[in-house]
């Protein structure tokens, strides 16, 4: 004869399947739906079993699952019974409560420096869903796949017993001894492994440099216009920053020693100004690095891109001009490879090596262990040198599709500003077209160009957009250019 509480228990139908997870699903569903109301006292679990038909063991993990999650609770020396209080009637009041409550944006008491850039940065992530011409994305249809594949087995095989071993803060030493090889033989830079740091990227860079060097208003020296994220990590540490306009021979070296002598740090883009595409001249380098050791002044060297030269080789990099370990050297190999992958290097000068070692423990520790390990494999055996060669050339045919294409199509709107380098294209527009203009009728048809007023600080004289052009097709480059050239006709009339 069944019990009391067994006769008032309602039928359950078990879905095939795991038989403990079908009886759970199955209980869940009839305290959800009333079935099984609060306080109502479950039987015992060998009184279930038996009017399921199945084991014990599978009844009682059912239990017990839905113990944990709150929509049972036992009573000492009565029994199990449905919560009072279940869990989905308590998350959507507590949804209803806090929906009347909600904090906005202007209440919010947070770093001001980091919130007065959250607006434009929220514009410019709806920008980023619209991935054609996307500044700052490379060649990402040509990264070997399957080789990586293949070397991030060989490095998880050859390293998984080294697993906690590696305890060194710059990184994994084969992969800083092939890093120093390599920029040694491609830069000229002064340097040994010793100096290598490994770091998540050129953002992480600036911040190391920013947090080991800078105090609330020291001053820095920018490119005008210059790479945004940049300024907006100086600004987060309360740094006072000084925009430095370029011409035709790179930074205005002359107007930092002249007019911001006090400046405690300088970062620039000396291999291809971001985003105007220039180099910084030889005697303007010569110059930097002269004032920066009478004055004891740092320089930050950003070398994002210096591998994309089409027409000549770069000039060698300040860090390898330097005699006085004045500069701060950051490479980065998401250009090369692709955008998330997120390692990059430093060379440091020997003695901040310490300080940046432990302003890189206070922030992350260290950085993937197995990546680095396929990265060091990756260069040493020559897969990285064979892989620029192939995307310079891939990328030079690109650059090439998008100036005819835009010769054919926007030569009444776009002067195209000369350049032999880079995976970007910047173009001037003409003085009847405003730079909200025109991005507007790129949005019409999807396309992520940008305006050059993203990256200045000031009122630039001239208004001019920026075209990404490393991870599209000749074919998808003149298309796009065509879509454009159309919706700026039906903008026009």
């Amino acid at each position: 004869m069944k019990s009391s509480s067994s006769a008032h228990f309602p039928h359950l139908v078990l879905a095939q399947g795991n038989i403990k997870d079908a009886l759970y699903h199955a209980l869940h569903s009839a305290i959800l739906d009333g079935r099984l109301s609060a306080g109502t006292k479950l039987p015992s679990s060998r009184s279930l079993a038996e009017m399921m038909s199945i084991s014990r063991n599978s009844v009682l993990a059912a239990l017990e699952r839905l113990l944990d999650e709150g929509y049972l609770i036992t009573r000492p020396s009565s029994g199990t019974y449905v919560s009072s209080v279940i869990p989905d009637q308590l998350i959507h009041a507590q949804t209803q409560t806090l929906s009347d409550h909600l904090i906005t944006a202007e209440h919010l008491d947070v770093n001001p420096n980091l919130a007065k850039h959250l607006k434009t940065w929220q514009i410019q992530q709806q920008a980023q869903i619209k991935r054609t011409f996307h500044v700052g994305v490379g060649c990402v249809d040509l990264f070997p796949h399957e080789l990586w594949g293949k070397l991030l087995g060989r490095a998880w095989r050859q390293s998984y017993h080294q697993l906690g071993q590696n305890q060194d803060l710059r990184g994994y030493l084969p992969l800083r001894q092939a890093i120093c090889d390599y920029v040694r033989s491609t830069r000229g830079l002064h340097c040994t492994a010793q100096q290598i740091l490994i770091v998540n990227g050129t953002q992480q860079a600036i911040h190391l440099t920013a947090y080991a060097l800078l105090q609330k208003h020291d001053q820095v020296c920018l490119d005008e216009p210059g790479y945004d994220a940049a300024l907006a990590v100086f600004h987060s540490f309360g740094a006072k920053t000084q925009p430095i306009l370029s011409d035709n021979e790179g930074m205005n070296i002359s107007d930092i020693i002249h007019n911001h002598a006090q400046s405690k740090l300088i970062y620039t883009t000396p291999s291809h100004h971001f985003p105007l595409g220039g180099t910084l001249s030889l005697g303007r380098r010569l110059m930097l690095l002269q004032w920066a050791a009478q004055h004891h002044k740092w320089i930050f060297e950003d070398d994002y891109n210096s591998e994309f030269r089409y027409g000549s080789r770069p000039i060698q990099a300040l860090q390898g001009l330097d005699q006085q370990q004045r500069v701060i050297y950051s490479g980065t190999f998401s250009k090369m490879m692709f955008p998330e992958f997120r390692l990059g290097f430093m060379v440091i000068p020997d003695a901040l090596m310490n300080l940046f070692c432990l302003a890189k423990k206070q922030i992350d520790s260290q950085c993937s262990y197995l990546e680095q390990v396929a990265l060091s494999l990756f260069i040493q055996e020559g897969h990285y040198a064979r892989h620029v060669r192939k995307v310079r050339r891939t990328c030079f045919e690109r650059q090439q599709a998008l100036i005819h294409a835009i010769q054919t199509y926007l030569a009444d709107i776009l002067t195209i500003q000369p350049t032999d380098s880079g995976i970007h294209l910047l173009c001037w527009l003409n003085p009847d077209w405003t730079e909200q203009q025109f991005i507007a009728c790129c949005l019409k048809v999807n396309l992520a160009v940008q305006p050059l007023s993203r990256y200045c600080q000031t009122d630039y004289s001239q208004s001019a957009v920026l075209f990404g052009y490393a991870a599209h097709s000749p074919d998808e480059i003149w298309s796009n250019i065509q879509k454009l050239a159309e919706a700026i006709k039906v903008a026009i009339i």
